[in-house]
Parts: structure tokens; sequence; C-alpha cells
């Protein structure tokens, strides 16, 4: 697909996102006034972005930074306790304010925030504070929002917090830890009591796809106010273990159907991912719609591709999005078609691998 037509409809997509937010928002006077300025700065965002792509520099509307490996849960199948880059520090945040200031500059709107567990770190949310025109989705247990926190994001509105649960409270406590549901619940409570416009992720799979998907359980959580549901398809850190686990591809097309359906029925936004990237022209990952950065900044791909050949701490991020590896993945649309369902670049390891040892 051509670069005008997938990235015109990524722009499309991202402010008919906003737009729906703005419709969720409408009770609330200040969320609303805050969504109508957020639609005029991701314009501007995507313009910035348009002068950068004559200069020869592709720049994706958002990222995702791992901002920390630690964490004080130990959830089983977690990807960063697989993907620990020994004897290497993580990225101090002033780095990592320096980071988003070179994203500001560069028209990237959208900065994902994970772990680890991000709140082991609050101090990003300094660096949010100073970039209000960016929005800053944070994955986090929600186990460190106390009232400290809560009563701080209640200032930051460009602060999203998505608390992790994998469904009822016999399948999350199973995976996170006894009495975490529970727990996760009464932080929702403070997030809606405060006013704060806050979402859920969950990691679907064949065993709970048909809890996280039913209408009440949408309906549940919904009421104790979440906005947004944002459905990430399992990805297995053993591919040895656990295959069977990866959603099949009819349930990734009634996921996709089914998610479409509720974005008429409730008034909350439905994000899923790796989602229907086909309809872009494949894998959004190595700099087409994203990339990731690691807590040691590396820029890696996707947080399901740990593969860089760039480092933050030495280059620009302007310098780093010429990576070598992203622009010969961006230029592999075979690797980048998600066939079989689930992470293109998961199930093409070992391709993404060669491209920084050719023979």
């Amino acid at each position: 697909m051509a670069y005008e037509n997938y990235i015109t409809k990524l722009d499309h997509s991202i402010m008919n996102m906003f737009k729906g937010a703005l419709k969720i928002v409408t009770h609330h006077p200040s969320l609303t006034a805050y969504a109508l300025q957020s639609i005029k700065w991701q314009s501007e965002a995507s313009n910035k972005r348009a002068f950068w792509e004559k200069q020869g520099i592709h720049v994706p509307p958002f990222m995702i930074a791992s901002i920390t490996r630690k964490c004080n849960l130990r959830c089983k199948g977690c990807y960063s306790h697989v993907f620990k880059h020994n004897n290497t520090s993580e990225m101090s945040s002033e780095k990592f304010d320096k980071i988003v200031g070179e994203a500001s500059e560069l028209g990237i709107s959208l900065a994902l925030i994970a772990g680890g567990e991000p709140f082991v770190k609050p101090e990003f949310l300094q660096t949010a504070k100073a970039h209000k025109h960016i929005i800053f989705p944070v994955f986090t247990n929600g186990l460190f929002l106390n009232d400290t926190l809560i009563n701080e994001l209640k200032k930051l509105k460009n602060v999203i917090p998505i608390l992790s649960i994998e469904g009822d409270a016999a399948k999350t406590d199973a995976r996170r830890g006894m009495g975490i549901y529970k727990k996760v619940t009464e932080v929702m409570k403070q997030l809606d009591e405060a006013g704060i416009f806050f979402g859920l992720s969950f990691t679907i799979n064949r065993d709970n796809f048909s809890t996280l998907t039913a209408p009440d359980f949408v309906k549940t959580h919904e009421k104790l106010g979440a906005k947004l549901f944002f459905y990430v398809e399992y990805v297995p850190v053993d591919t040895s273990e656990d295959a069977a686990s990866v959603i099949s591809i009819q349930q990734r097309v009634n996921l996709m159907t089914l998610l479409e359906d509720y974005r008429s029925k409730f008034n909350s936004l439905f994000i899923a991912f790796p989602g229907s990237e086909e309809a872009f022209g494949g894998c959004l990952a190595a700099g087409r719609g994203f990339f990731h950065i690691n807590p040691e900044g590396g820029l890696e791909p996707c947080p399901f591709s740990p593969y860089s050949d760039q480092n933050l701490n030495e280059v620009s991020l302007k310098e780093g999005l010429k990576s070598e590896l992203f622009f010969k993945l961006q230029n592999s649309p075979d690797h980048l078609r998600e066939i079989e369902g689930g992470c293109a670049l998961w199930n093409n390891a070992d391709f993404v691998r060669s491209l920084l040892n050719p023979l």
C-alpha cells in the first residue's frame, strides 16, 4: 500500500478515535474542553509528520516506551521478565524527558507508557505535565494508584491509566495473584469518582476469549467507569509452549466483528492490537505506525520484536528513525502480513534477526 494511502487512513483512524472520545465525555465539561483541544493538536501533529516526510524522515504517529523492567507482580508469561538486558542500566528520567521532547518536535502525538510497572517510576508524570499536547496512555497493574497519585492524575488529563486484568476475578487472580482483581476494581471506582478518563487492557487468548468479549463483561466494567477497552492478542514468550493459547484465525475475525458492534452499543472506545492492521498494508511496527523504546533506550520495531540497531542514549530520535533495521522491515511487505493472525514480526523472528546479522 502506498505511503499516501495507508498514512492518510491511519491519521483518519486516529482522528476518529479522538472524536469518539469526545462523544464519551460530553457530560464532563473539563474533559470535553481537553478533548476538543486534543483534536486540534492531532491535526497539527499530522502536519508536522508530513513536513518531516518531505525531508526524507518517516515519523509514525505514536510510540511505545517501556520505561522500566521493574514490577511489583510476577505475572505468568510476562514479556518484560523474559527480554532482560543484563548489565545494562535503564535510561534515566532526564533522557526519557529529552526523547519525548524530540518526539513532540517530530509530530508524534501518542506515547504509550509500559513496563514492567510504569508507576515504579512515577517521575514520568513530570514529562507528561510538560507535554500536554501528547496523550500518554499508561499500561499499569493499578496497584500503585493511591490517593496521592490519583490526585495528581486529576490534573493531567493527557495521562490515561489503562488497568490490566485478564477477565473476571478467577482468570485475573490465576495469572496475576490472589486478590488482585478485587484490588484493581477498587482502583477503578476511585478513578471513576475522581472523574479520570481510564481504560482496561486484556491479554486475550483462547481460554479467556468468551469471558472478555461477553456483553455482560463489558457492561459490568463500563459501569465501574472504564471508558476504553484494549484487547491485546496473546503472544507466547516461548513458541514451544502455550502456542495453543493463541487465539484462532476465526476468533480474530470474530473479535473484529464484535468490537465494531460494541462501538455502537456501548459508550466506550474499543481497540484491538494487532487488530486489523491488514487494512493499513500489514504490521504497523518498525516505524510504519509506531516503534518501541525498551527500558535501556534501545529502539525496537515492537515490544514483541526486541531487536535493535539504534540506542537513544547514543543518537537522537530523529537519527534513530533512520534505522537500517526499520528501513529493511518497512520494505519487506511479505514479512509484515498477518496471514496466520497474531503478531507478524513475532512469527518472523528469524527473519528479523537475520537483518541484524546478515550472512
